[in-house]
């Protein structure tokens, strides 16, 4: 029988994903994908996601019922055996003899005939009946449903979390389980509106009238949640006059708060959603825009100039952040939303939980430490800089600010009382050192860290106004 161009697709995908080359959630947005009908194209998306998500649940089913670790299975029969079992158990509208015939037939077409019969045992013995996870609060999950959400995390990562928030004062091992569970989960599709001058509410009855019904970010009041419909067809989008970006990304941008006519420098800014923002809030002056990777450059090149204000002056330069920077004018804004290891993304980008050990934490730190330092250098006397990760661990977030600011006594964080004053939206995302924060299983958002740093000599802390929530 012939395989669906949905499950091909998704098996493809997988692959490149095992072999580390792409990100699941990247690479559904090729070509390939777009092709496919609109049916086709939602499996392929439900399956690439939802293997990845809980890839260590699929792997500890295929253990039980076949006897041997997934380890030890070829990786192009592990691939298929995943999303087998990942059909059986959590899609209810896959028939069940649909998953198993055409698991066999792709186990043939990948050139592994020898283990048609141990895929065809293995996914007649899968138990179905788990197609109602998603829907389900954390609050309502029994004990063996609790029992997958842990192994579908990597254990090591596990520890960490219940330690570090224990630390906070609260339940460690609770948070853990509840960040996992969030990881598991389909993360809502957000949009940012472009223009401040937008009539919103309008925007709204325009994307409802195309079947896409939308509710108000929690913060920013120029995001718009996607509750139902495909927005990628929206006239909207396809004008820009939105664009897909997290609240959580978005709170990070609008805590530079650009004003009109200053120099700014987005350090690894591709591809480039932040820097359109901050170009917008800046509406004139100068915005420099940096990044390691020429790919991801040319990326940003084919989508900034479509934010880009007619005043705004803009250059692009390739460059190493870790290293001393290039530039002889200091800048009035810094942004450096560092690379890091994306632990506050997970439900986004499931497959870095599996890619991810503990000793990258250290050498990412490392590198944003040269980084920081580097941007501190191009600060201007009465500038601001905003440092931010989308990670949930320490040793990427405020291990880094006080090991720099330590080094370099002239700094400081910007006080909680400051920012609540000038932020009072975000009050309750600012903790003691007043540090922004964000996470996935509290604000139904990405986890991001955000610190405002100034000279210790600016005592005076005051932003123009911003577009949130009051």
């Amino acid at each position: 029988m012939p395989i669906s161009p949905a499950r091909t697709t998704a098996y493809r995908i997988l692959r490149r994903v095992e072999a580390g080359r792409g990100f699941g959630a990247d690479l559904l947005q090729t070509q390939e994908v777009s092709a496919l009908k609109e049916a086709d194209r939602r499996l392929a998306t439900e399956l690439v996601m939802g293997v990845l998500r809980w890839r260590g649940e699929l792997d500890f089913q295929i253990g039980e019922i076949s006897g041997k670790p997934v380890e030890r299975l070829d990786l192009e029969v592990a691939t298929i055996l995943r999303m087998g079992v990942y059909q059986i158990q959590f899609l209810e509208r896959v028939p069940k003899a649909a998953a198993v015939n055409e698991a066999v037939e792709m186990t043939k077409a990948a050139h592994k005939r020898s283990a048609a019969g141990l895929v065809n045992a293995v996914l007649r013995q899968c138990p179905t009946g788990r197609g109602a996870i998603r829907p389900r609060r954390f609050d309502e999950l029994d004990e063996a449903m609790l029992a997958s959400v842990r192994r579908a995390t990597p254990a090591w990562l596990l520890e960490r979390w219940a330690n570090n928030f224990a630390q906070a004062g609260t339940a460690g091992n609770d948070v853990a389980l509840r960040l996992a569970w969030a990881s598991t989960q389909v993360p809502p599709t957000v949009l940012r509106v472009i223009e401040f001058a937008q009539d919103i509410p309008r925007l709204r009855e325009e994307l409802a009238a195309e079947g896409i019904r939308t509710k108000a970010g929690k913060f920013s009041s120029r995001a718009l949640v996607v509750e139902s419909g495909n927005v990628q067809a929206s006239h909207a989008l396809r004008q820009g006059r939105v664009v897909i970006q997290g609240e959580a990304s978005q709170l990070v941008a609008d805590l530079l708060v650009p004003q009109a006519g200053c120099r700014v420098l987005d350090l690894c800014a591709a591809p480039g959603i932040k820097a359109g923002q901050i170009a917008q809030a800046l509406g004139s002056g100068a915005l420099v825009t940096c990044d390691l990777s020429a790919s991801r450059l040319h990326t940003m090149a084919r989508l900034l100039p479509h934010w880009l204000p007619k005043e705004v002056q803009w250059l692009a330069v390739r460059l190493d952040a870790t290293q001393a920077l290039p530039f002889r004018c200091p800048f009035e804004r810094v942004l450096l939303d560092a690379p890091c290891s994306g632990t506050g993304t997970l439900a986004r980008n499931p497959e870095i939980k599996w890619r991810l050990r503990p000793t990258d934490l250290t050498r990412l730190a490392e590198a944003q430490v040269k980084m920081l330092k580097s941007a501190l250098g191009s600060l201007s006397s009465a500038g601001r800089l905003v440092y931010a990760t989308c990670s949930l661990e320490p040793e990427e977030n405020e291990c880094v600010v006080d090991r720099v600011l330590e080094e370099s006594p002239g700094y400081r964080v910007v006080s909680p009382a400051e920012l609540k004053c000038e932020y009072p939206a975000l009050s309750s995302l600012f903790d003691p050192p007043g540090y922004l924060r964000t996470r996935p299983d509290l604000h139904s958002m990405d986890g991001f860290f955000a610190a405002v740093i100034v000279r210790k000599s600016q005592t005076n802390f005051s932003v123009s106004s911003v577009p949130l929530k009051s």
